[in-house]
């Protein structure tokens, strides 16, 4: 009688063991880490060269800019620029810069907080024709500034508001785009359950938003604030149809006015432009850093919801 004897099966080697090229031999080349950290530095720099050639040709002045490189430094005259470029004109671009403020930051304030509260209102309460009006919005965000902006002048013409603060200031207060993320940050931020426990304690609907949800949209309201201050700082074609008295340009139109105006003047008109191009900058660079570790998890949110 014969009998056979069972041998066990070699086992495979641990996870640990195996070589670590074979576990990368599916990536694709153009995906391996020294590429693509190659190619965001490039990107990066690409990113930094106009501001760069922005702050050293702010530092020069007219003969400067054109008797040397364009990265290259010359004898440095940021002081004596910055000095011209707010007593020019009796300080008009400190005006600008304050219209700047007004336009873009208050602006910016209200708009955010109004896309918030319209936000909260299409996730947490039921209405009749809630979805169709949401769709409304989405409608709206769909539709490029441009083909708004002259039915805008028409209807603040009508209203006698050309010319004025309020022609620029009230147009950017409606944010489609706004509210709609306010609608997902709400959702993504405010359990319904924690607002069903606060109105179960006999809190009325505004003590619920302003001590319970706001202070949980927070994030979001950064990021809705930081969105719309971009926008009206850099705001351009509304400004231009809207206004005619340069004292309530914004910088941007402002710059562009000197740049038709102050052509002939080469010598004090290339400094300025620069300089100012350059002090232009500085309120979104903080505003941007100022704001970074909320607009940051306001982001995420809205990408994972």
């Amino acid at each position: 009688m014969s009998t056979s004897t069972l041998t066990r099966p070699a086992a495979a080697p641990p996870l640990a063991a195996r070589p670590a090229g074979r576990a990368r031999r599916g990536m694709p080349p153009l995906l391996s880490k020294g590429i693509v950290n190659g190619v965001l530095i490039a990107a990066t720099l690409w990113t930094m060269l106009p501001l760069t050639w922005l702050l050293v040709s702010a530092t020069k002045n007219y003969a400067d800019l054109y008797r040397t490189g364009g990265f290259e430094l010359a004898r440095v005259r940021l002081w004596e620029n910055l000095v011209t470029l707010f007593t020019f004109s009796d300080g008009l671009y400190l005006r600008w810069l304050g219209n700047s403020f007004l336009y873009a930051g208050v602006g910016a304030l209200v708009s955010a907080l109004i896309s918030v509260l319209a936000g909260y209102a299409f996730d947490k309460f039921r209405f009749p024709g809630k979805e169709r009006w949401f769709g409304l919005v989405l409608l709206g965000v769909l539709v490029p500034n441009a083909v708004t902006a002259v039915p805008l002048y028409l209807m603040s013409s009508d209203l006698g508001l050309t010319n004025s603060f309020w022609g620029v200031f009230l147009p950017g207060l409606a944010s489609p785009f706004g509210v709609y993320l306010g609608r997902v940050f709400s959702r993504s931020y405010v359990p319904d359950e924690l607002l069903e426990a606060t109105r179960v304690d006999g809190a009325g609907e505004l003590r619920t938003f302003w001590q319970v949800a706001f202070p949980l949209l927070r994030p979001a309201f950064a990021t809705l604030f930081l969105f719309g201050f971009t926008a009206g700082w850099n705001s351009f074609f509304m400004p231009l149809l809207m206004l005619s008295d340069h004292h309530l340009y914004p910088v941007g139109l402002g710059l562009y006015n000197w740049r038709q105006t102050l052509g002939t003047d080469q010598d004090l008109y290339y400094p300025l432009l620069m300089v100012g191009s350059l002090v232009a900058l500085v309120p979104l660079v903080v505003a941007f850093f100022a704001l970074q570790r909320h607009w940051k998890s306001g982001l995420t949110a809205g990408a994972v919801k």
